[in-house]
């Protein structure tokens, strides 16, 4: 097993002349030391030094852990819903615009059927007249 070290060495048999090995380090009782610098992290140490044993972990959150993780809890819902507000936003905005142009679209629709159906009127009475009339042919 090759432990790695802050500055890149490694604490295997690799270059045993140059560095002692964490036992060697510790003297001869083998008792591995807990520094910064070796990199280790020690859960006995961990859990000491924060004051919280396994037992008081497993019994359940403390009230103050409670709250703490409740108001964090909050806060990213009061963030979600400001998120989800502004999407909603964005997204009226969106279909405001597209109404806009679609019933642009429908107003230029309607004028160039008015323009049409008047054309079409305009033509059937250039035919009717243009016809000869029934009475002229006796």
């Amino acid at each position: 097993m090759s432990l790695q070290r802050p500055n890149g060495n490694s604490s295997s048999s690799s270059s045993p002349k140059k560095h002692k090995t964490d036992m060697e380090a510790a003297g001869s009782t083998g008792v591995q030391s807990s520094s910064a610098e070796d990199g280790i992290n020690n859960p006995e140490i961990d859990q000491t030094q924060n004051g919280i044993s396994a037992a008081k972990r497993r019994r359940g959150r403390n009230p103050v852990d409670k709250e703490y993780r409740s108001l964090k809890r909050l806060l990213r819902n009061r963030v979600s819903a400001q998120q989800a507000r502004e999407r909603k936003k964005v997204y009226v905005s969106d279909l405001e615009s597209r109404a806009n142009e679609l019933q642009n679209n429908n107003d230029q629709l309607e004028e160039k059927i008015s323009t049409l159906m008047n054309e079409n009127t305009m033509l059937r009475k250039m035919l009717i007249n243009s016809r000869p009339k029934a009475d002229d042919n006796h």
